[in-house]
């Protein structure tokens, strides 16, 4: 503990380069998981078609380690999302009424 004292660790900074700020929608996800790596595919699934048509936006692969650090992010953030959705009296998937 003395030793966290002593050399606490830089603070992380994230820069988005201005042509990603504006990001990609997707209603669709695919994962593709091997001994070596996992590949997330963020599609969109294109309506009012005969036939049924997701176009990948974005593709991240990554390896084991970081998908597992991946995981505990998203489901942490999404915990802490529903739990403020339900004290502002959101359902149970955090969608909270638009009198609210």
């Amino acid at each position: 503990m003395a030793e966290d004292k002593q050399n606490p660790q830089p603070q992380l900074q994230v820069k988005v380069p201005d042509e990603l700020q504006a990001g990609v929608y997707t209603n669709a996800v695919s994962v593709n998981v091997n001994s070596n790596e996992v590949v997330v595919d963020f599609g969109y699934l294109v309506p009012n078609r005969a036939s049924p048509l997701i176009q990948v936006v974005s593709r991240v692969n990554m390896n084991q380690r970081t998908a597992d650090s991946f995981l505990k992010v998203l489901s942490g953030a999404i915990e802490d999302y529903k739990k403020k959705a339900a004290e502002m009296g959101g359902d149970a998937n955090g969608v909270i009424p638009e009198n609210a």
